[in-house]
């Protein structure tokens, strides 16, 4: 490879300053060369590169001969070419750190309210894009700080991570966070008191059947999960927020609350358990307070009260009480396993305990179900043994990396805890036999027939159990564990550490999981309980709450009702993040990324369906409540609608579904019946002009494409600025005021150039505009030449490209941007003064607080505050009078802007059918009388005709309507449009056009020539003779007009259609000015003269 090192590429004019084409040369060129022998990859080159650009020099880093290159941190001589004219610095720093273009980097990505790190802004497109000198001020050294992200925000992130270390968070592993807990959660009471039982039952087989059901919907929910925790920080709120930001706030707010008081209760179900086994200890040394169910009570709040204490001192605390309550529990779990080696004595054999022996594990294999027990029976008693999985999960905002410690925590978790209940039921039935008597005597005599039963081989009798209850064996004693075990007390210790571990997991997360709900605002009147305090931000409100839902439930002690219920919370939890994971598949949204690969989206879909039958297997009503309560919620914030926005699945599942049918419409083809008028309304901003938003709404509404259109026209810059910041405030708005249509804008030279582009590039497949909607203009006399000839050129634009055409006419006109703008400045003016009033209130408590020194201050204050009150009722006087004043000034306008909003009385809708253009003129009023505010207006037709054949057209039509099936009230035949209107309306006609016109006629042809070339926008003598006629008929129409049309609630009427390049821009203003005068609401519409009506089916 050879290095050419001639200046020119240093001295070539093209080159760019970011360009670097220095290369370390103080490595030998044979020695380079040898070392590239065989090892470089594949030369590539483009035959349109300059011989030039092929000599250019390559940067050569080699980290066994840096030291050449640098030396004390300063390049060598052999490093600098002599040609360099750049500062040593500059070749010192990593590429892009030279540039404003900065290199990528995490606190770009960052969220405004990241924990982790404060959010950088990057330099905007336009930044890099135009000029440094005219966008930029650069200060010395300013770029580079840019780049190297050196700047203010910079800094925050130093002194927030500063505090962050001070204030002293404190995050756990994965293992004292994740794995701790969940197998505290999963090894339950279940383990000690009632497997025993299950495997008695359901025999060695099925039961392991039971508890490999159960683990494998555990398994589904837990490999979900890790996709779903996987993909993006996670933060507080475990399973709530894991399911609201992937299926929205309305599944996660549902099930948030439903799954934060199912732990709560979940807390009385525990301490209950732990309660039950104290008093069972009291009983058997004669001990009891009062009696049973109060002793539970009194022994349930006094561990409440307990566990609260420890949630409440902090997180590190309740860590290292469930660090300890684990390690009892191990001892308890080990203790087993050594009692079953230890030699039995003729006490536990009498008990059915005999050791490992292959006859009792040969018996123990099958199932004997008794009882009116099955096989689902026994799985719905097991299954709650085996959730917990989310215990680590529901405390995600206190673990260091949730990304792994959930998934790694929670899948070794549910593999130990499966491990140790296969093995304890095995244990457990291969060494006790089913029924024992518990009678040392119960032995087998010599000469005595056996019943076949292991027992009876072992030399015990305990047949007389098949006709009468025994005591003993797995299917009658619940303390199994505790007789096989080496000592009886560690296992009494395991089932208290078991029911606390668990209480106390549970009375963290429902705190924990509500907090996240109520600082999402999801349900706006619990946002008292998101406040934390101290340095984990905990969340003492929701301790307090639980607390008392904890004793309330023990105080009630009918948990055996509460109990199908809850753990059907807790199912209902597992479906929806089964069901999140396939969604998120399902929707294919780039976002979903998930680091954890091993997950499949039908297995998370079987595993949703699965969490569903098993609700239903273990208590069918509970199921159903479950659902009843989760609908109800789901309504409730759909209808709600928080204003939040997290990138759900189902967000990106609307888009998929949306482009989906948006490509499915463009196979279907056109027909006539299926027309609807879909329009392009030059609204502007939709709020400056509702009114023609309103009644365009009005026939779009559920019924076609309605979009609401704004031209910006100046300096392009300032224009794109302009209209990208207020894209989303607009489309909000229409939201927000519920009017179902679009916003587009677009940056052009000219309206007409934008309104062009509109009507060209709107709408998408079949989705396409076929109707323009715009307002009549109104100050056309008033405008410029080129404002009325941009004007009349949209409508020639939309007869170019066959759309229909509505221009809209009130009195009052529609744009109430004044309006808008006085009411913005009175609100605020308004924000202003309660400002100061908040501040002075503050300033008072603050001066308050400072005992004596702070009283003689409070004087002086209060007299300031006085004035400043005064001063600010007298501003807000002003301002309401001035508001008063702008309201009664407006008052007309105001309501001019929203007369379509109203509901129509009893009126009608005249329709001026006088051009056949397709049907549109007479189906856009009849889609208004089916609107609610329209419904009492009745269609009244007036048409052209002859004075000798007035009832044969009037049947015609009155039939074609028919055919249309188009209900109307009359039909009016107009015979004298023709005439000449009189001489008042004419005059005003030709007064009004005077100021346009030529007169050229009374000039010399030199003059003449001149003015028309001068002003060829004027109306000429020709031309106005040319359309005398058709002037007469418009200025004829608006008398007509006024004659049977003054009354109705709307005018729907035929539109003049102007000649392109024949007729004047300020003629056809005049025949719409003259023709839509003093009249009520109107319409002028033309359609494309295409069909868009047909009788035929």
């Amino acid at each position: 490879m050879s290095m050419n090192n001639s200046s020119n590429v240093f001295l070539d004019p093209n080159s760019n300053r970011f360009q670097v084409n220095i290369i370390n040369e103080s490595h030998d060129n044979n020695e380079t060369a040898q070392e590239d022998v065989g090892s470089d990859p594949p030369h590539y080159e483009e035959t349109s590169f300059t011989e030039e650009a092929h000599n250019r020099l390559r940067i050569s880093y080699r980290p066994e001969k840096r030291d050449n290159f640098l030396q004390n941190g300063e390049k060598t001589e052999a490093s600098l070419h002599p040609y360099d004219t750049h500062t040593k610095m500059y070749y010192l720093q990593t590429f892009g750190h030279n540039t404003v273009d900065p290199v990528p980097r995490i606190d770009y990505y960052r969220n405004t309210g990241s924990v982790s790190g404060n959010k950088l802004s990057r330099p905007s497109l336009l930044e890099i894009h135009e000029q440094l000198a005219k966008n930029i001020a650069v200060s010395p050294g300013s770029v580079e700080r840019v780049a190297n992200g050196e700047s203010t925000a910079g800094d925050d992130t130093a002194v927030s991570k500063e505090e962050e270390n001070k204030t002293g968070f404190v995050k756990f592993g994965w293992v004292k966070g994740v794995l701790v807990r969940c197998m505290l959660n999963i090894w339950g009471v279940m383990l000690f008191i009632r497997l025993s039982w299950i495997v008695g039952q359901a025999g060695i087989g099925l039961g392991i059947i039971v508890i490999a059901l159960s683990v494998v919907v555990t398994t589904l929910t837990g490999i979900s999960m890790s996709a779903i925790c996987t993909n993006g920080v996670v933060r507080g709120g475990g399973a709530y927020y894991l399911i609201s930001r992937s299926l929205g706030p309305e599944f996660g707010g549902s099930i948030g609350l439903i799954f934060a008081f199912a732990n709560a209760v979940a807390v009385a179900m525990y301490v209950v358990g732990f309660a039950e086994t104290v008093v069972e200890l009291l009983k058997e040394s004669d001990r009891l307070m009062v009696d049973d169910s109060n002793d539970i009570r009194i022994i349930g709040t006094i561990t409440v009260v307990c566990l609260l204490g420890i949630s409440v001192a902090g997180m590190e605390w309740e860590a290292k009480a469930q660090v300890i309550l684990l390690i009892v529990l191990l001892i308890a779990i080990v203790n087993f396993f050594i009692g079953t080696v230890i030699p039995t004595n003729n006490e536990k054999k009498a008990r059915g305990f005999f050791n490992y022996q292959a006859s009792i594990f040969a018996e123990n294999f099958g199932p004997d179900f008794r009882s009116g027990e099955g096989f689902f029976s026994v799985f719905a008693i097991f299954f709650p043994a085996a959730t917990g999985i989310l215990a680590g999960a529901n405390i995600s905002g206190d673990l260091k990396d949730p990304q792994i410690a959930i998934p790694k925590g929670t899948m070794l978790a549910i593999l130990v805890t499966t491990i140790a209940y296969i093995a304890v039921a095995i244990c457990a039935a291969s060494c006790v036999v089913r029924d024992a008597t518990g009678n040392v005597n119960d032995t087998v005599v010599p000469g005595m027939s056996c019943n076949g039963s292991s027992a009876c081989s072992l030399g015990y009798d305990f047949s007389r159990c098949a006709s009468q209850p025994c005591d003993y064996g797995l299917m009658n004693n619940f303390q199994v564990m505790s007789m096989v075990s080496g000592f009886g007390p560690l296992i009494t210790a395991g089932i208290f550490s078991a029911t606390l571990s668990s209480a106390l997991a549970s009375l963290v997360s429902a705190p924990k999981v509500f907090q996240a709900l109520c600082k999402d605002n999801v349900y706006k009147g619990l946002h008292f309980f998101a406040k934390g305090y101290g340095k984990n931000n905990e969340p003492i409100r929701g301790y307090v709450l639980t607390f008392v839902i904890a004793m309330a439930f023990i105080l009630i002690a009918e948990l055996n009702t509460i109990a199908p219920i809850i753990s059907n919370f807790f199912l209902a939890s597992y479906a929806l993040i089964n069901f999140s994971c396939f969604h998120a598949s399902y929707a294919k949204s780039p976002g979903w990324r998930p680091a954890f690969r091993y997950y499949n989206m039908w297995v998370s879909l079987f595993g949703a369906l699965l969490c569903c039958g098993v609700m239903f297997v273990i208590n069918w009503w509970a199921a159903l409540i479950t659902y009843a309560i989760e609908l109800f919620l789901y309504i409730y914030v759909t209808y709600k609608k928080p204003e939040v926005n997290w990138g759900s699945s189902t967000q990106a599942l609307f888009y998929v579904n949306a482009l989906d049918s948006a490509l499915a419409l463009t196979t279907v083809e056109d027909h006539v019946k299926n027309f609807r008028p879909q329009c392009i309304a030059l609204t502007g901003g939709p709020m400056i002009r509702p009114a023609l938003l309103d009644i365009t709404h009005a026939f779009t509404k559920n019924n076609g494409l309605c979009i609401c259109c704004e031209v910006y026209t100046g300096p392009r810059k300032l224009c794109v600025k302009e209209m990208n910041s207020g894209m989303a405030k607009k489309q909000a708005w229409l939201t927000k005021n519920k009017r179902k249509a679009f916003y587009a804008a677009v940056a052009a030279d000219s309206f007409r150039d934008g309104v062009k582009s509109l009507l060209q590039a709107s709408g998408l497949g079949r989705m396409k505009p076929n109707t323009l909607v715009i307002g009549f203009k109104k100050d056309w006399r008033n405008a410029t030449a080129a404002q009325v000839e941009n004007y009349v050129g949209v409508i020639h634009d939309a007869f170019d490209f066959e759309l229909g055409m509505i221009i809209v006419r009130i009195s009052q006109g529609f744009d109430i941007s004044q309006v808008l703008q006085v009411q913005e400045e009175l609100e605020k003016l308004e924000q202003e003064r309660l400002a100061l009033e908040a501040t002075i209130k503050e300033n008072d408590f603050e001066e308050g607080k400072r005992g004596i020194c702070g009283f003689f201050r409070k004087a002086s204050t209060l007299n300031i505050s006085n004035i400043s009150k005064r001063e600010t009722k007298k501003e807000s006087t002003i301002d309401t009078i001035q508001s008063m004043h702008v309201g009664e000034f407006n008052q007309k306008l105001l309501e001019a802007s929203t007369q379509f909003k109203k509901k129509q009385g009893k009126g009608t809708i005249d329709i001026w059918w006088l051009f056949d253009d397709g049907g549109l003129t007479i189906l856009i009023p009849y889609i208004l009388t089916l609107r609610k505010k329209w419904k009492n207006c009745k269609l009244r037709i007036f048409t052209g005709g002859k004075v000798n054949r007035i009832e044969e057209e009037k049947l015609a039509m009155a039939s074609l309507l028919s055919k249309f099936r188009i209900k109307f009230a009359d039909v009016n035949i107009i015979c004298d449009i023709n005439i000449k209107p009189n001489k008042e309306s004419w005059k005003f006609f030709e007064e009004m056009i005077e100021p346009y016109r030529l007169h050229e006629s009374c000039k010399d042809i030199t003059t003449a020539e001149k003015l028309k070339r001068e002003t060829p926008w004027k109306i000429t003598d020709a031309e106005l003779e040319a359309f005398k006629e058709k002037s007469y008929r418009q200025v004829r129409l608006n008398e007509l007009l006024q004659e049977h049309s003054r009354a109705a609630n709307l005018i729907v009427l035929s539109l003049p259609v102007a000649r392109k390049g024949i007729v004047s821009d300020y003629l056809y203003m005049a025949w719409l000015e003259i023709l839509s005068k003093n009249l009520p609401p109107t319409l002028m519409v033309r359609g494309n003269h295409k069909n868009v009506l047909t009788f035929y089916s």
